[in-house]
């Protein structure tokens, strides 16, 4: 019985393929922007993300998210290190300063400060030089996007130089960073000289990194840290969160990327739904042969379940193979960095596309199971 079903399927091209377009267009538009979706939620936490030596981020109470700071003051941080349970504490500076290149091309930077002494906070994943260069007068580490947009098409070479309001910096070290939210050039710097690299304010101290002592953990060291000095402590992945339900609450980026992801569901269920109805109709004579020979109702059931589902399957593998096929020829670009087909996605749309294949053989199976088998026998 599975392999007439399977030849009915195959049998009727022009529907077959149908189908199989349906759940194929379907699965591909539902698992791309869901992709893009995370990818660009996921860029919202890239310089969380890039400090690996710090656990804990010690921030103003009403901090919303990451590229919103208010300053704190240099008091602030000799109390976060007083806190029982704290190894270590260390300032972080972020600041958007204006780089131009001798050639007078200039665009907005991420500026980051990382302590002057144990550079914590300073990027690891190098192309070129090494973190101690950091400790050299006016250098800066800066990421290939930066390097390629003021020297586009020049091979990787450091000492060239940059103007930074007004500052002359040098290019000490290139690194690969986390692709960020604004695709904008993120520099370092040590914390003393990249608070002179922005406008004078009173207070410049945007973060404190901070790291619990053995056998504390980051949630109790956290808590300590809120209740001895009133400020926000947050661990690594706590602020990376925060930070991306902020863009979520605050943007329109999950309402529209919903609506495209939702067309994709209604399409593919209602396209895969006709389809595979008239196509039941059509065969209505053979099911009613099937049921005049003998055939129950559950086996035959069972044979449209395996019709759909072996449609859901080829059209679930195509879409899927399609979404995964731009994310492999894309990968390379780095204003595309960071989007990829993540696991989670894939299982998700493919248990979607399984409720679009039910919901759209559940008609076919109680039009099947009223029929009568005399129609076999009809004009």
């Amino acid at each position: 019985m599975n392999f007439v079903a399977l030849q009915m399927l195959f049998g009727d091209r022009a529907k077959y393929l149908g189908l199989i377009f349906a759940v194929a267009f379907s699965t591909f538009l539902m698992s791309h922007q869901s992709s893009i979706f995370a990818g660009i939620m996921n860029r919202t936490t890239s310089q969380i993300k890039d400090v690996r030596d710090a656990g804990i981020w010690v921030m103003d109470r009403k901090t919303q998210y990451f590229d919103e700071v208010k300053a704190l003051t240099d008091d602030d941080l000799y109390r976060v290190r007083g806190v029982a349970g704290v190894d270590w504490a260390v300032p972080l500076f972020k600041g958007t300063p204006r780089a131009k290149a001798l050639d007078g091309n200039f665009r907005v930077a991420i500026m980051l400060g990382v302590d002057d002494a144990t550079l914590v906070g300073a990027p690891r994943n190098l192309v070129m030089g090494t973190v101690d260069d950091l400790r050299k007068p006016d250098a800066i580490f800066v990421d290939r996007v930066g390097y390629e947009f003021f020297f586009p098409k020049q091979p990787y070479v450091l000492g060239r130089t940059l103007e930074l309001n007004d500052h002359r910096v040098t290019i000490v070290g290139i690194y690969n960073s986390s692709a960020p939210f604004q695709n904008l050039p993120v520099f370092y710097s040590r914390y003393s000289q990249a608070i002179t690299y922005v406008g004078r304010e009173r207070n410049l101290l945007s973060f404190v990194l901070a790291k619990p002592m053995a056998g504390v953990s980051e949630q109790e060291v956290c808590r300590r840290i809120e209740a001895a000095t009133g400020l926000h402590a947050a661990t690594s992945r706590e602020f990376g969160w925060q930070t991306i339900w902020y863009y979520m609450a605050h943007t329109g980026i999950p309402i529209n990327f919903g609506i495209t992801i939702a067309i994709a569901l209604v399409v593919g269920t209602i396209v895969a739904g006709q389809t595979f109805y008239i196509f039941t109709l059509e065969n209505l004579k053979q099911f009613g042969a099937l049921k005049a020979i003998g055939v129950t109702n559950w086996r035959i059931t069972g044979m449209i379940l395996l019709q759909a589902v072996t449609v859901g399957v080829i059209g679930f593998s195509i879409g899927i193979g399609m979404t995964a096929a731009f994310f492999e020829i894309t990968k390379n670009n780095l204003d595309l960095r960071g989007f990829t087909l993540f696991w989670q996605v894939a299982a998700g749309t493919g248990a979607t596309v399984l409720l679009i294949i039910m919901l759209a053989s559940l008609m076919s199976i109680r039009r099947v199971l009223v029929l009568e088998p005399a129609v076999v026998f009809r004009g």
